[in-house]
């Protein structure tokens, strides 16, 4: 297999009922141990690169490792920026390889989160790249507020933005360390009645995990965006590695044994999204 594109891999998931999990990654480590859970699972995946882990290592970096990882794997995998905030910045992951990009322009007014997004999504598409744009504000646990999408600006949207994929905000929140929340499935089922493209959750970990199957295989939700959960998992099975030997100092040592941990739980996270 090769690199794919988010379209090639939403447009299915529409159509057949299931959803593709677009896991936020850090480091080397996850991506690798994503791309084993995806292969074991016979799931294509969708690796991201968020704001801070384009802090720690640079785009042109981080797309060679996702290109890497994508060209031995045995499932397809998308090469994604996670959001994009500036042109520039969506041009600079499509010239170091991602097949796909999220721009976020969702703190804009309505037109200008258009109007920018528009323009993303036709310099991708001319590039072979796929464009999620996002409509409705997703805020954070402990920060910014959430603006609920509303069904009418979302086919405003989705009609004059070109997108393949559609973020919305319907009760999701990012870094969510429960699964206490819930969507709000009326404001879903109002936004998918007026239309077509794929939908996405961003701020998944927050959802609870029947929720995330019943919506993946009975809604127009293709992608489920998955970063604190196994980010979590991770961070658990370093300590332990840590605190097993305290003599021991070779990091390469200590981080293999994160790969076992994240591998499962990325499994369990993939395995809610399979279709019936």
């Amino acid at each position: 297999m090769t690199l794919v594109t988010l379209k090639d891999v939403l447009q299915p998931a529409l159509k057949e009922g299931y959803a593709v999990a677009g896991l936020v990654t850090l480091g080397w480590e996850e991506m690798r141990a994503y791309v084993a859970a995806a292969e074991a699972e016979g799931v294509s995946v969708i690796l991201q690169a968020g704001p801070s882990c384009r802090e720690h290592t640079p785009l042109p970096v981080l797309g060679k490792m996702f290109r890497h990882l994508a060209e031995a794997a045995s499932v397809p995998v998308v090469a994604h920026l996670d959001h994009g905030y500036t042109f520039d910045e969506c041009r600079e992951a499509i010239d170091s390889g991602f097949t796909s990009v999220m721009f976020d322009g969702s703190r804009k007014p309505l037109q200008q989160n258009i109007d920018e997004t528009a323009a993303i999504a036709e310099m991708a598409h001319a590039a072979g790249v796929s464009c999620e744009g996002e409509i409705g504000f997703v805020g954070y646990s402990g920060g910014e507020g959430s603006a609920g999408t509303d069904p009418e600006e979302a086919a405003a949207f989705a009609r004059n933005s070109g997108v393949d994929a559609m973020a919305i905000s319907v009760g999701n929140v990012h870094l969510q360390q429960d699964k206490e929340g819930g969507l709000d499935v009326d404001r879903i089922r109002a936004i998918e009645a007026v239309t077509e493209v794929p939908l996405v959750i961003h701020g998944g970990s927050g959802v609870p995990v029947d929720q995330r199957t019943a919506l993946a295989r009975g809604s127009k939700i293709c992608k489920f965006n998955i970063g604190t959960e196994l980010r979590m998992a991770f961070g658990h099975a370093l300590r332990d590695a840590v605190n097993a030997d305290p003599a021991r100092f070779d990091r390469v040592q200590i981080l293999k044994e994160t790969h076992d941990p994240v591998v499962a739980a990325t499994r369990r996270v993939l395995q809610a999204f399979k279709g019936a």
